[in-house]
């Protein structure tokens, strides 16, 4: 593909069925009623403008208060995805010493944990995500690890693997009649950079980056041929992590699916029309007053009447006697649990349909205390979940803190050996201190445990060394070290 051809047609039609869902998808995520309602009503298919989020708030012609209710389950599903795989920072090794150090230099300057989080919960939401390397010398002096959008990006692949991939994005000042894009392209062993000059359905000419404040710096780091970067090594610096595959509205296709693919929306959608109805209830439901036209006092000609419903004395007025005081008080009931159950059951629903345990999402629970057995056992479909995930994630990760290591030691002349780390994500449920107490306790007495397995039972994180001097200090308090064999004996006079 490379870079695109002046006056081709923006964006590619072969991608513009993915970046459809993408858009529907993100409005789900970002939980804007306004933007939900602005994709559903605008939809092309009748069906999806009769939705909730496709009807328009009006009455005869008449504009009246929008009280449609948003409640954000796509955001919580994606959270919760991004938790369950990086609310613990997965183990990340290598073998040199130098290199592991200057890794965790680097995963610790960048902030890798929350850059990882950040991506895990959007690849949730939209199929997928990019995480690339790049560097900025005026910025830092190390390699940084960065996301990239899945509707901002053209990948090309081969066999499965991807081989290139063009970013783009629209820069300030554009507008209808003329759009700027920057397009960055990763290839093996360089970047290249390109300016266009555009429409909304055209990539337009490209023009020297120099001509755009956003882009300008840009030029000043090209090679000869004034349009790429050396990155000075062979592995590409950009890889695509999908969410989950296949991709079932795509069959064959590399790209991911998201956690609410399209029958998913149709519960978030029946959701808020549920607790829309309920809301709408609590408004019916408010006492109300209907007094008869006598009670109501006159404001003047074009002021209407207004009724005191304070006044505590009241004079004698012209009614028949059968209305007695004539205030009829007016107070509807609320379908509480009637709405309650069809919420609760559309969410737990929605969570299986995405993936994940009813119990992920705080359903099913008792409030009572649970040991981690328990609740691996009630997140059983959540923990299934995360490992297929972590699968895609593991690989994805590796790829580019290699590459990171490279570029440190390429353009930034760090003395290390750059390899390709391990990355191991953790079980995901931590025994509680009580619950290790007792299985460190059932096994001792059994026998079948030693102090060091005891420890490192205790303590996963500690290194050989912090065991061994743990186990020195525990044998020697409990009197259980081997006595000198000749500490005891008098010294020869």
């Amino acid at each position: 593909m490379a870079l695109p051809d002046n006056g081709a047609v923006w964006p590619l039609p072969q991608w513009a069925p993915y970046y459809d869902e993408m858009r529907v998808n993100d409005a789900w995520y970002s939980g804007d009623a306004r933007r939900l309602a602005r994709v559903y009503a605008n939809a092309p298919r009748p069906t999806e403008r009769r939705r909730l989020w496709g009807r328009k708030p009006t009455e005869q012609g008449t504009a009246r208060p929008d009280n449609r209710l948003h409640i954000p389950l796509a955001g919580d599903i994606a959270s919760t995805s991004a938790d369950l795989l990086f609310a613990d920072m997965p183990a990340i090794t290598v073998d040199d010493t130098a290199t592991q150090a200057r890794l965790d230099q680097l995963l610790d300057e960048g902030r890798a944990q929350q850059t990882f989080l950040g991506a895990a919960e959007q690849a949730a939401a939209l199929s997928g995500v990019f995480l690339r390397v790049t560097w900025d010398r005026e910025l830092v002096d190390r390699p940084l690890l960065t996301v990239m959008q899945p509707d901002g990006a053209l990948p090309e692949f081969r066999f499965g693997m991807l081989r290139a991939v063009n970013f783009w994005r629209e820069l300030p000042g554009s507008a209808e009649a003329t759009v700027w894009r920057h397009i960055e392209r990763h290839e093996s062993g360089r970047i290249l950079h390109a300016l266009y000059e555009g429409t909304v359905d055209n990539v337009g000419r490209a023009i020297p980056l120099a001509e755009h404040p956003e882009t300008a710096d840009l030029a000043d780091s090209l090679s000869d041929d004034g349009v790429s970067i050396p990155t000075g090594i062979r592995d590409l610096t950009a890889a695509y992590i999908p969410n989950m595959l296949p991709n079932r509205l795509h069959r064959g296709s590399e790209i991911g699916r998201s956690d609410y693919d399209a029958p998913i929306r149709d519960l978030f959608d029946a959701l808020d029309e549920t607790w829309t109805s309920w809301m709408r209830d609590i408004r019916l439901a408010r006492a109300r007053l209907i007094v008869p036209d006598g009670y109501l006092r006159n404001e003047g000609p074009g002021n209407g009447a207004s009724f005191d419903d304070d006044r505590e004395v009241w004079h004698s007025l012209k009614m028949p006697p059968n209305e007695g005081a004539g205030i009829t008080l007016s107070q509807f009931d609320i379908r509480v649990e009637e709405h309650r159950a069809t919420a609760e059951a559309i969410t737990r629903q929605a969570a299986q349909a995405a993936g994940y345990s009813p119990q992920s999402f705080g359903l099913d629970g008792d409030g009572q205390p649970v040991t981690a057995t328990e609740v691996d056992s009630r997140d059983q479909r959540s923990m299934v979940t995360r490992r297929k995930k972590a699968g895609y994630w593991r690989h994805g990760v590796a790829d580019m803190l290699h590459v990171m290591l490279q570029l440190d030691a390429a353009q930034f002349g760090s003395r290390i050996t750059p390899a390709r780390p391990r990355v191991e994500f953790g079980d995901g449920v931590a025994e509680s201190e009580q619950a290790t107490a007792t299985t460190l306790d059932l096994l001792n007495r059994a026998g079948a445990v030693s102090t060091a397995t005891k420890v490192k039972i205790l303590h996963p994180g500690w290194d050989d060394t912090a065991v061994q001097a743990e186990v020195t200090a525990i044998l020697a308090e409990t009197g259980a070290a081997a006595p000198d064999p000749v500490g005891t004996f008098p010294m020869a006079a």
